[in-house]
């Protein structure tokens, strides 16, 4: 495979953080079109926010700048920046406002409904963005995550609806402050200039916590022994100068129970006050007690913060999952190869389907894609080509969450080509938040199907072999009448207009997929004739 050197030139902020990597030089496996200068509008059609609660939206749009941002029909108390695009504010009555949006630029004009839901629940489509695990580890720092907001925007993918920068493990110092909540590190000198620098791109932010005394990577949690806020491991010393547990002396097994004290609200008002968007709440096994917890103090601040459960919930607690949080992981830490994807994957999503619907999305984790490593030993995800094929287009007709967990520094144009995908990324953002199911399939195999808002069905064909095979469908065995057009999302174009009970089948390579939208799919159109 020839290779291509990847230089920060284009990135400089990232020099001394990313270093030079060899990628892959995947571009003949491109199929994404580059987008047109003409505007054009993506992301996603609904927005939900609660009442007087701030409101933040970029809207995302691809073209040639400058470009002029105008919205008819925005509701009392937002304000649009007709330069950036970012809509700011607040809106005081509850309802569902139709809203146009419009971005102009020397070439042509563009326009997208958007409808603004203010009401009971926030996140209403699948959250898009980047968490700095995967990829930095407990290394992360104030400047990495500054650096990677600014690479959102630069790289294009904020123009796309990516739009969540979070903080994970390794901010933590110790409690203090007006709240005797958890303050940063020394890593992290100013939270509350990040959040604000990643607020003025238009861009979210979030961060991290456990309700255990100790976090996975043996910083302090959200609940204590004491009532003072006081760590017996910290008080004794045992920790390094951004007060980690020196696990050389004991083992991070130690500290990770639950405390007698609860700090949520104290955590939560401090993470208010800062402009936290985000909340990444992570212990195993999850309970509805210490899940309710924080639930209840993050409704206490008055802001709208997306509650992301993690890890590895299991079902039985599904109602509680979905009475109290946005999201929640449905496994372990995913890795960067086919049997941790495809396992994640296509064995322990469908049944979470009853569950999944607009402000509730159970999470397959992080995207493995880019350059990874942990913060331990970083390297080219080992992925194939057609192995990140499937991992977006399976995660997108699940309506999964989609964090990026790559070094932002280094993006190249195969990666930024399955990122940068309006029509896929469509499906995962669809309004109606339906999960895509197995429709048929066998252990070489699988087709997945999704109903999308307008009627029309995506359909994903997977080949989980090792050998290139043929996969294809029948629309009426699918529950579609009619003539069907068969579009390829991942090539932006139409490839087939089939009858009802004829056969489309394609090619996939190994590991690989295709994903497809059947229009006009169920239409509340007159029959009359014989569609048996």
């Amino acid at each position: 495979m020839k290779k291509i050197l990847l230089l920060l030139a284009v990135l400089p902020a990232f020099a001394a953080a990313a270093q030079k990597i060899e990628a892959p030089d995947y571009s003949a496996y491109i199929l994404t079109p580059k987008a047109p200068d003409t505007p054009r509008i993506n992301g996603p059609k609904v927005y939900g926010v609660h009442p007087k609660a701030d409101f933040l939206y970029r809207i995302p749009a691809t073209g040639i700048r400058p470009m002029n941002f105008s919205a008819k029909g925005l509701p009392k108390g937002l304000k649009l920046d007709s330069e950036s695009g970012i809509i700011r504010g607040t809106i005081k009555k509850s309802g569902t406002y139709n809203v146009t949006l419009i971005a102009e630029n020397s070439l042509g004009k563009a326009e997208r409904e958007f409808r603004i839901v203010v009401g009971e629940r926030i996140a209403l489509t699948p959250p898009l963005g980047w968490n700095s695990w995967n990829c930095w580890g407990n290394s992360v720092s104030q400047d990495l995550m500054k650096q990677s907001a600014d690479a959102m925007v630069s790289s294009g993918l904020a123009d796309y609806g990516w739009t969540y920068i979070n903080i994970d493990d390794g901010w933590q110092g110790i409690r203090g402050g007006k709240y005797n909540a958890i303050q940063p590190n020394g890593k992290f000198p100013d939270i509350k200039a990040l959040a604000d620098h990643i607020h003025s791109l238009g861009l979210k932010f979030g961060i991290y916590s456990t309700p255990w005394v100790g976090t996975y990577a043996s910083h302090i949690g959200s609940s204590c022994d004491n009532a003072d806020g006081t760590y017996w491991w910290v008080e004794k010393g045992i920790v390094d100068k951004n007060y980690r547990l020196d696990r050389s002396k004991i083992s991070k097994e130690e500290i990770r129970y639950f405390g007698e004290y609860s700090f949520a609200r104290q955590d939560a008002l401090q993470w208010a006050e800062w402009g936290v968007d985000y909340l990444k709440y992570d212990w195993n096994l999850n309970d509805a007690w210490w899940m309710r917890d924080m639930r209840e103090a993050i409704d206490a601040t008055g802001r709208d913060i997306v509650y992301s459960i993690s890890n590895k919930a299991r079902v039985a607690l599904g109602p509680q999952l979905a009475q109290y949080a946005e999201c929640w992981r449905t496994t372990t830490d995913i890795r960067d190869t086919w049997e941790s994807m495809a396992t994640i994957g296509f064995e322990g999503q469908d049944r979470w389907a009853g569950f999944r619907e607009p402000g509730r999305w159970p999470d397959a984790d992080m995207l493995v894609l880019g350059k990874v490593g942990w913060g331990r030993k970083m390297h080219w995800t080992e992925l194939t080509p057609d192995e990140q094929y499937t991992h977006i287009s399976l995660w997108s007709i699940m309506a999964s969450p989609m964090l990026l967990g790559c070094d932002m520094a280094i993006l190249d144009e195969f990666t930024l080509s399955l990122l940068c995908n309006s029509e896929v990324l469509d499906v995962n953002q669809d309004p109606l938040g339906i999960q895509g199911v197995r429709h048929e399939g066998d252990k070489d195999y699988a087709i997945y199907v999704k109903p999308l808002e307008d009627g029309s069905l995506a359909v994903g064909l997977f080949n989980l072999s090792g050998q290139a095979r043929e996969i294809g469908f029948i629309p009426h065995k699918l529950g579609l009448m009619g003539k069907q057009m068969v579009r390829d999302l991942w090539r932006q174009q139409d490839v087939a207009e089939i009858a009802q009970k004829e056969r489309f089948s394609v090619t996939v390579a190994p590991h690989g997929a295709a994903l497809l939208r059947l229009s006009p799919g169920i239409t509340g159109n007159k029959l009359v004739g014989n569609y048996r």
